[in-house]
């Protein structure tokens, strides 16, 4: 290898090392601090089914025949980054769900927002699936679901969730990968959620919809089911309960807070919408014979989901003798 070639060799190798490290830059929770539970979190409800283990840094929720259990943070947050290790209970756990969420329907009974992440259960020989929605101002007669598998078990080993909140955007990512992006547009109006809410984790017994549209019920000789969280991030602002004010500065937790995703995070992402995502309500024709607004139509994207389910994501004609329930749909896998 001449001088010349060396020169270009070595200015390539560094040219990339540098592009790499700059395109891996990602959100990861390693980049924020981990809070014990009782810093940040508190007791819901059944609490003979909730245990914070010595360490204070691990929580068990399970779910038996006579309850299931939760637990809420302290303060109301608006935008932030929220995250936490999730393992799923094992075996047989048709109709359980577990969910990992922001809400503020204690608040706003009428016009709450919500953003989840929700486990609808799982049966032997199944994969596992996963769903995200979003729901602003109450809008809940409108379903922004999507649902996934898993490319692993996430009852065999402690896997992180996280949920991205800004004004303009909500990302949701199964350990470092990004798997949906939400952006705020006019047309949504106040479909986003504006609003600051409290973030939850709970478990419980969801048999008339969560698994098949209620077709698997919660068996409970296979209880008590239980899941396990830990590594707790909550950064985020902070706001008053009573007087709805912020107790951070805005201008540094812009400057803390990732507001987007780096090229190689859209690369995965893609990668896995296209693998993995087994229902989108942009896709769904039987629901909206029109997509909302928002929906950005991947080519992709559509075609598989269209040769997944033909019905849902086709010429949205049903098969003679079958019907289609809305709710069932929307919830279901």
């Amino acid at each position: 290898m001449g001088k010349g070639q060396l020169r270009l060799f070595l200015f390539l190798f560094m040219f990339c090392s540098f592009l790499f490290l700059v395109l891996s830059s990602s959100v990861s929770p390693r980049n924020f601090p981990i809070i014990p539970f009782d810093e940040g979190y508190t007791p819901l409800f059944g609490d003979h089914n909730l245990i914070i283990h010595s360490d204070a840094k691990t929580v068990h929720l399970s779910l038996d025949e006579s309850s299931g259990s939760g637990f809420a943070s302290h303060d109301l947050y608006l935008h932030g980054y929220f995250s936490a290790s999730i393992k799923l209970p094992s075996d047989y756990t048709a109709g359980v769900v577990v969910a990992f969420y922001l809400s503020n329907g204690d608040m706003y009974e009428k016009n709450h927002d919500e953003i989840d992440f929700e486990f609808l259960g799982h049966i032997r020989g199944k994969d596992w699936k996963v769903q995200t929605n979003i729901y602003g101002n109450g809008s809940t007669n409108i379903g922004r679901e999507e649902r996934y598998n898993l490319w692993f078990d996430p009852s065999e080993d402690f896997h992180q969730y996280s949920i991205l909140w800004t004004d303009s955007k909500i990302i949701f990512y199964v350990d470092d990968v990004p798997i949906r992006e939400i952006k705020r547009t006019k047309s949504m109006g106040g479909d986003f959620p504006s609003k600051a809410m409290t973030l939850y984790s709970t478990i419980w017994d969801a048999s008339n919809w969560a698994t098949n549209g209620g077709k698997y019920k919660v068996n409970y000789k296979y209880a008590p089911y239980v899941a396990e969280f830990s590594d707790f991030v909550l950064h985020g602002c902070a706001v008053d309960p009573i007087d709805h004010v912020t107790n951070c500065d805005s201008v540094q937790s812009s400057e803390t807070v990732p507001s987007d995703v780096t090229q190689l995070e859209r690369i995965k992402m893609e990668n896995f919408r296209l693998k993995h995502m087994t229902y989108s309500y942009c896709y769904d024709k039987i629901r909206y014979k029109v997509p909302l607004p928002e929906c950005v139509i991947d080519l992709r994207e559509a075609e598989r989901l269209r040769k997944f389910d033909p019905v849902t994501f086709g010429n949205g004609h049903h098969r003679r003798g079958k019907r289609h329930h809305i709710k069932e749909e929307a919830a279901s896998f």
